[in-house]
């Protein structure tokens, strides 16, 4: 089957053409007929799987090719990323039209997004805070609106949206279009549903012989020790087939630390979390689409918006919350019918929590294999080559590592013993060496300690560790620096 045969317009399909789409996936064929026809509609399908066009292209047709200004479609969406997708998609879609398309989202300016609705945008791909907020201001205008969709649905409810888009619905016509799209449907959704939409048809365009997860993507699980993940990690980036690869983590801080251990073994990799400003999430995307970076660190925030076909590998640093979570992260992979590998670590805390995942979603994986750098299967698993190790040929060695061997391979920044400098060491640095240890443990300011001959409190406690460790001169023992923390 074909866009054509779908009574799509002709411009369209050259639009559509010229980026080599040209035959609609399946929950495009079966919710682009009824789209057309006005009908309200559910659509449920995995990620990845074509939904944006599902709902975009009878969206675009139905506005015409010469569209009046002013605000005619709002497409809602959870997160920033994911609306700058949408919309890219759907300025594609339409790029033979008049058609306007703006996205409004948080972390920018409001003028260039005032402006653009000023100029007459007819379709807004919007965060629901953005949009309230512009509402509120008067700077936008939903009365004329024909078409609303709700794009990620079950998203916008774990991120606590609900309020929002009930404020949204009431400020748009009750006689209108309204499509909702999502990959899992909970009983809130189906509730929002039946209360802003007429009679809907809920389209689930799933592989009745397919499981919960898509058959597309290989699913590898192994139980690893936190200390040994950074190496894991380095040795799967060199396997066989690699393309761009995705690695979650839990926290902000996890991916902060982990882009820079991943450039210092020589792979090209960029982050996108909360603590990095809008401008520089939208460069780490656009460098992870274009392929300069080809490795992408991310925490959950950014999932929905990271729609990118030639994802080879998703890696799941720590375990997902629920197989929700799950199936939305290594749903980055396997896309457009492409296959894909999904590698998840499970600290040894985790278990409990990934036996309720395995359990979900009918895995067969509730003991995943003990696995270290150095164990055989790691390289049969993934097709890595026999040999390689966690670092790049040719990678620099540590910048860590060349700052002690310039001192003489002491961690103080003093000329010598009894220098009288102060140094500094940070508790991270006794915990974890070179920083391969618990990212997300709480931090402490540096902790100063002074040379001999100071105050008498801090010399009585050099004197306390001395008894305690048996290391002389108030430096740390062997033991007091040997225990790792876990995750």
């Amino acid at each position: 089957m074909t866009f054509a045969e779908l009574n799509i317009d002709s411009d369209i399909v050259e639009a559509l053409a010229s980026e080599g789409i040209l035959e609609p996936f399946p929950i495009q064929a079966q919710t682009i007929p009824l789209g057309l026809e006005g009908q309200d509609i559910i659509g449920q399908a995995k990620t990845g799987t074509g939904k944006t066009l599902g709902f975009g292209l009878p969206l675009i047709q139905r506005l015409g090719r010469d569209p009046e200004h002013g605000v005619k479609a709002v497409v809602i969406v959870p997160t920033r990323e994911l609306c700058i997708q949408v919309a890219e998609d759907l300025v594609l879609a339409s790029s033979n039209r008049s058609t306007q398309v703006v996205a409004i989202y948080g972390g920018k300016a409001y003028e260039g997004q005032v402006e653009a609705l000023k100029a007459g945008a007819q379709i807004v791909v919007a965060t629901p805070g953005r949009l309230l907020d512009l509402a509120s201001q008067r700077l936008i205008s939903l009365k004329e609106v024909q078409t609303m969709v709700l794009d990620e649905a079950d998203k916008m409810l774990d991120l606590g949206f609900l309020p929002d888009i009930e404020k949204l619905f009431a400020q748009v016509p009750e006689v209108r279009h309204t499509m909702l799209f999502s990959a899992t449907m909970p009983g809130p959704i189906v509730a929002l549903a039946r209360r802003f939409m007429q009679r809907p048809i809920h389209i689930r365009a799933n592989d009745p012989d397919e499981g919960l997860t898509q058959a597309n993507i290989k699913h590898i699980v192994y139980r690893a020790h936190s200390l040994d993940k950074d190496e894991v990690i380095g040795r799967i980036l060199q396997a066989e087939g690699r393309g761009k690869t995705v690695i979650f983590t839990r926290t902000k801080r996890a991916a902060a630390r982990l882009v820079e251990e991943l450039n210092d073994r020589g792979f090209p990799a960029v982050a996108v979390h909360g603590d990095l400003n809008q401008e520089q999430r939208e460069r780490a995307m656009a460098a992870f689409r274009t392929g300069k970076k080809e490795i992408l660190i991310a925490t959950d925030v950014a999932a929905r918006g990271i729609d990118v076909d030639d994802v080879t590998h998703v890696i799941n640093h720590t375990v997902p919350d629920d197989h929700d979570n799950y199936l939305h992260r290594v749903g980055r992979t396997g896309r457009a019918g492409k296959t894909g590998i999904a590698v998840t670590f499970v600290d040894w805390d985790d278990l409990h929590k990934w036996k309720l995942i395995d359990k979900a979603l009918e895995m067969g994986i509730a003991e995943p294999v003990e696995t270290y750098s150095s164990s055989p299967h790691l390289y049969t698993d993934l097709d890595i080559p026999e040999g390689t190790k966690g670092r790049m040929p040719g990678a620099h060695a540590p910048a860590v590592r060349e700052s002690r061997q310039a001192s003489g391979g002491r961690r103080g920044s003093g000329s010598g013993p009894g220098s009288g400098r102060e140094r500094t060491r940070t508790r991270g640095e006794r915990t974890t060496g070179r920083g391969q240890g618990h990212a997300d443990l709480p931090t402490r300011e540096p902790k100063t300690l002074p040379a001999d001959g100071d105050a008498e409190g801090p010399a009585k406690k050099r004197r306390r560790r001395r008894r305690r460790g048996g290391a002389g001169q108030g430096e740390p023992s062997a033991a007091s620096g040997a225990a790792a923390p876990t995750e």
